[in-house]
């Protein structure tokens, strides 16, 4: 028999267990009710509901984060809050990134009411400077003292849709000291159109004492606005340009038609403008006619878009001498891109002016960009004669070396909002975090992100060291179990998924796109549907997509189907993975002949699709070099890319008749 006392000794353990159950089930239950109560704060403040916000804030007295508490408090009525509040914010959370967060709205609200003597107290304590409305409020303060800012006016001010009241300011601001002269508002009125700025370019020409109606006219209804003709003087030839422009993107063939008919009304200098206006969009189309736009634009000044395409289609033209010309030409921001150091580079080759191998200034230009772990900096690295491979790692990272990290409270802010799926909070926390930390100390952070499962932080973090170098931290491959077996059934190339992987969801499970694309490989519901009836599962669901294996399952067959669809070329099939096949399509229709898939890919006409397939290609070079344990060539790996259809014999009667 039990005895009485043991039996009542092992109730009173039972009773004690029961009991921190039930209070860890409360304390959980208390911090879930918290929780949703910072969320339902915080989205109050984003919606302009002040009156919700120190309702929901009651509830938060005892909030694990309570600077993100008191920082939604006075953000929600920042406009009315005193120095002393936001000073005092500032001094109790002294060091957090929070207050950083806040100096950059208190900055933009200095900006606004012109207090120029407390903004430039705060700049440079504003850390991360990385507000590009904030930089137009800085040189305009700087630009009101006195200061010459033109030149780096000139080169931030290239993407209207960013500039809100701060750049447009500035704009007004600089043509009034004349800093900016006619020619830098007419740039700024070409740009509004390219960008699809209305409200940019009714400030450009109000600047000019233009017609308001023509302007807003020509960027929403460039129909109507060509049908009237370029008008009188150059404001309104300036705004007919732009009318021509716009029309473009939707008919090459009527924009050309109708500056055919004005053009004995235009200068010459006005008439290339607009011929460069035309040659942007029919570059998109990749169309035929796209050289000869060009060359009647030549001599125009181009934007920033039109530099770079003006390029690209000399590199499918194959005109060396043309590319050239076209980098040097280039501002200063793109000829320091490695994307134009390495074609420089190339064209210095192809026209002769250095030599294959390369030498000089090819091979300078080169070796500035072979250490970049990128698309381009591999490419670069493979014309100086050498191939991606994978250095022996380090030291292992220890568990004291991880301790200090783990008891870093911007680490611990970080962990608890990817908890709550606050992404932006998280990653600012983290990198926070990151700063001052040697390179030892972020393999060790990249490490306990791994711990944690937050591989986007591993990546991330690891990505930043330059000497010490940990590649299965940059390029991990979780869940192989699953992978492998998918990918061999298929014949897929498993460093190719894993590097698609790393692009589209950097391994985050719960990854989810605005258009609804859900889990590791990012499939999109109704391409989950397609796959699971081709695969005759008759049960999907969309909620599947966030399971591993599904999502693996699904995202593979599919990535194979669309592999076969275009030939086996994975260059290909990843544009056509990210755009759609159509479009993948459509791009390699415009070919009538091989073309080195690097030139192809540059040509790619969706920013991001062309960033998409180089970032991809470059990840599967890696993660080959890491499988394979030997050293990978990513111009074998992308290869050409042939048309539709193109036969080895039509190579060869191609290659002959040159």
């Amino acid at each position: 028999m039990i005895s009485v006392s043991k039996w009542i000794a092992g109730a009173v353990v039972a009773m004690v267990a029961v009991t921190a159950f039930a209070q860890s089930e409360d304390i959980g239950a208390e911090t879930r009710r918290e929780d949703d109560a910072f969320l339902l704060m915080r989205d109050a403040v984003r919606k302009d509901e002040t009156s919700k916000v120190d309702f929901y804030a009651a509830r938060l007295a005892n909030y694990s984060i309570p600077s993100y508490v008191d920082y939604y408090r006075l953000k929600a009525r920042l406009r009315d809050a005193s120095q002393a509040e936001i000073r005092g914010f500032m001094q109790r959370y002294q060091g957090q990134a929070i207050v950083d967060r806040l100096r950059n709205d208190w900055l933009l609200e200095l900006g606004r009411t012109r207090d120029w003597t407390t903004f430039d107290e705060q700049l440079p304590l504003f850390v991360l400077n990385d507000d590009t409305q904030l930089k137009c409020y800085a040189l305009q303060s700087r630009a009101i003292k006195g200061q010459n800012v033109a030149s780096e006016a000139r080169a931030l001010l290239i993407s209207p849709n960013g500039y809100g009241e701060p750049c447009a300011g500035l704009i007004g601001t600089l043509y009034q000291a004349r800093q900016f002269d006619a020619d830098d508002l007419y740039t700024q009125l070409r740009l509004s159109g390219e960008f699809n700025s209305t409200g940019q370019a009714r400030r450009i020409v109000a600047l000019l004492g233009g017609p308001d109606k023509k302007v807003v006219q020509a960027i929403d209804l460039p129909a109507v606005a060509v049908a009237k003709g370029p008008g009188n003087g150059r404001t309104e030839h300036e705004i007919f340009i732009v009318a021509v422009g716009r029309l473009a993107k939707t008919s090459i063939k009527l924009a050309t038609l109708a500056l055919n008919k004005a053009a004995s009304r235009l200068t010459a200098q006005e008439q290339r403008a607009a011929w460069a206006a035309i040659a942007l969009q029919s570059s998109y189309s990749l169309s035929d006619d796209t050289t000869g736009y060009w060359k009647r634009a030549d001599g125009a000044p181009l934007s920033i878009d039109q530099a770079q395409w003006s390029t690209r289609i000399a590199l499918r033209n194959g005109d060396w001498r043309q590319v050239h010309k076209n980098i040097d030409a280039m501002p200063a921001i793109l000829r320091e891109d490695p994307t134009w150091i390495y074609w420089k580079g190339r064209a210095l080759m192809a026209d002769g002016s250095d030599t294959s191998p390369p030498s000089g200034e090819a091979l300078r230009l080169f070796n500035s960009i072979a250490d970049q772990p990128n698309f381009y900096g591999q490419l670069a690295r493979e014309e100086t004669g050498r191939l991606v491979s994978i250095p022996p790692p380090g030291a292992p990272i220890t568990a004291a070396e991880i301790a200090p990290i783990a008891a870093n409270p911007n680490f611990q802010r970080a962990l608890k909002f990817f908890s709550m799926r606050l992404r932006f909070e998280g990653t600012r926390e983290w990198n926070w975090g990151l700063r001052g930390l040697s390179e030892r100390e972020h393999l060790a952070a990249a490490e306990y992100a791994r711990q944690n499962h937050i591989l986007d932080r591993m990546v991330n973090t690891s990505d930043r060291t330059r000497v010490l170098v940990d590649y299965t931290q940059r390029f991990p491959s979780p869940h192989d179990d699953i992978m492998h077996p998918a990918t061999k059934t298929l014949g897929l190339d498993k460093a190719w998924v894993y590097g698609l992987i790393r692009q589209e969801s950097r391994f985050i499970m719960d990854a989810q796109s605005h258009a609804g694309a859900s889990g590791l490989m990012q499939v999109m519901p109704s391409t989950g549907r397609w796959v699971a009836k081709k695969l005759g599962l008759t049960d999907f669901a969309q909620d599947m997509l966030s399971d591993v294996k599904t999502n693996i399952m699904l995202g593979t067959n599919y990535l194979n189907m669309v592999l076969g669809n275009m030939d086996g070329s994975q260059v290909l099939a990843t544009a056509a993975y990210n755009a759609g096949p159509g479009r993948s399509r459509t791009w390699r229709a415009s070919l009538d002949k091989p073309m080195e898939s690097a030139v192809f890919i540059e040509s790619i006409p969706f920013f991001e699709t062309r960033t998409y397939v180089k970032n991809v290609m470059s990840n599967a070079n890696y993660y080959a070099a890491l499988f394979e344990g030997r050293p990978q060539s990513l111009k074998a790996r992308i290869g050409v890319v042939t048309p539709k259809g193109y036969t080895l014999q039509e190579e060869q009667e191609t290659t002959f008749a040159r």
